[in-house]
């Protein structure tokens, strides 16, 4: 059954930060004290993965990744530990990819190194901003030099896969400014950089109080010029957001947008399992974990496990499903793709399509489905079209 299903990934919540940022919508909190617990998040992070076990359905774990909050606030020797668990319950691939986020003003080299030892192969550094008056609008506690500091003490670790994650449209930012920090960044040689807008997200201090952010207009240069300057720089776009260098890939994110599977465990996690059922048919399972910290740690002796909700995805909903990771990248999906995810026929999903390519959202490629540059920018029109009932 296992050459049947999607390739499977697992991805690893850490829910502490040092400082909440005001932009940030994701599963993110203070820590009651200066010291983590360590030791009793591991012994939970493992016992919740022993529920998802049977899940993997004898698979082998592709890539990791290790999102937060912020990672980087657990020592190396945790990961260590952590790998070794993991290892004992599932096997892993020859060429796993291992990715840990960090934050600048939360490393020093020596923990790079230790975290390189214990198997961390990439390495996603949240930079945002090198200018200290976006830093400061944006909450963050490093400075553009201390970010410069640490991508170079990384590389001297030997991480030899690094992404920057890089915002624009920030409080105040004008188009020169948005060039300067692609500048700075291209200048450090990273293999992969996310590039994205700053979007103000309900539940966040920056939505009940919103900062003065570029007009449309400005918004729009920002976008065409720095698409150009990351293109001419050997960083081709693959997706919305995320540029690379030839091979250099999120492995982890591509499996996400081409609808593989993953395991998710740690506070708030979310996984994503395809099952297929006597018919022969596939069914698509979405499951989240127990979101507070501290309900999760006393969720390790409790009898119900981890799992805070589980939900099928209709047949009905797949389309759309399908559609918002597999055409945010910009190689698209072929229709035979399409119809072996979703079902749906494709004279229906055809007879949708031309409104979309009348409005320029669609590239007219024969045998596959692919968003144009315009209909990147506007991928939810585009999948309002193609999901209409």
């Amino acid at each position: 059954m296992a050459d049947q299903l999607p390739p499977l990934s697992l991805y690893i919540h850490t829910p502490w930060c040092v400082r909440k940022c005001p932009y940030c919508d994701f599963n993110s909190h203070e820590p009651d004290s200066s010291e983590l617990p360590e030791a009793a998040y591991l012994a939970a992070l493992l016992s919740d993965l022993d529920g998802d076990v049977s899940l993997a359905s004898g698979r082998t774990i592709q890539t990791i990744f290790i999102g937060g909050g912020t990672p980087s606030l657990l020592s190396p020797g945790f990961y260590q530990q952590l790998f070794e668990g993991i290892r004992q319950r599932l096997p892993f691939s020859p060429t796993i990819e291992i990715t840990l986020e960090a934050n600048p003003g939360t490393t020093e080299q020596q923990r790079f190194i230790g975290y390189r030892e214990a198997g961390i192969n990439r390495l996603s550094l949240g930079v945002q901003s090198f200018r200290p008056t976006q830093l400061s609008a944006l909450g963050r506690i490093h400075s553009g030099n201390e970010a410069v500091t640490a991508i170079s003490e990384a590389k001297a670790a030997g991480f030899d896969n690094l992404n920057i994650d890089l915002m624009h449209g920030l409080p105040q930012q004008t188009p020169e400014q948005a060039m300067e920090d692609i500048d700075q960044a291209l200048a450090l040689n990273p293999e992969h950089l996310s590039w994205y807008q700053l979007t103000l997200e309900p539940n966040t201090a920056f939505f009940s109080h919103p900062p003065p952010l570029p007009e449309e207009e400005a918004l729009w240069d920002i976008q065409e010029a720095g698409h150009q300057r990351l293109e001419q720089a050997g960083l081709n776009r693959y997706e919305i957001s995320a540029y690379a260098r030839p091979g250099c890939q999120s492995r982890h994110n591509l499996n996400y947008w081409r609808f593989g599977d993953y395991l998710g465990i740690g506070a708030g996690a979310h996984g994503k399992l395809t099952h297929i059922d006597s018919q022969g048919e596939w069914q698509i399972e979405r499951r989240w974990k127990t979101r507070q910290p501290d309900a999760y740690l006393r969720r390790a002796n409790d009898p119900r496990g981890f799992v805070a909700g589980q939900q099928l995805i209709e047949p009905q909903e797949l389309p759309l499903e399908f559609a918002m990771n597999a055409l945010r990248l910009t190689e698209g999906v072929t229709l035979a793709d399409w119809f072996a995810h979703t079902g749906q026929p494709n004279a229906l999903l055809l007879n949708r399509l031309q409104s979309a390519q009348e409005k320029g959202l669609l590239m007219e490629m024969p045998e596959k489905l692919r968003a144009s540059p315009q209909g990147l920018l506007f991928l939810n029109e585009l999948l309002a079209l193609i999901s209409e009932e």
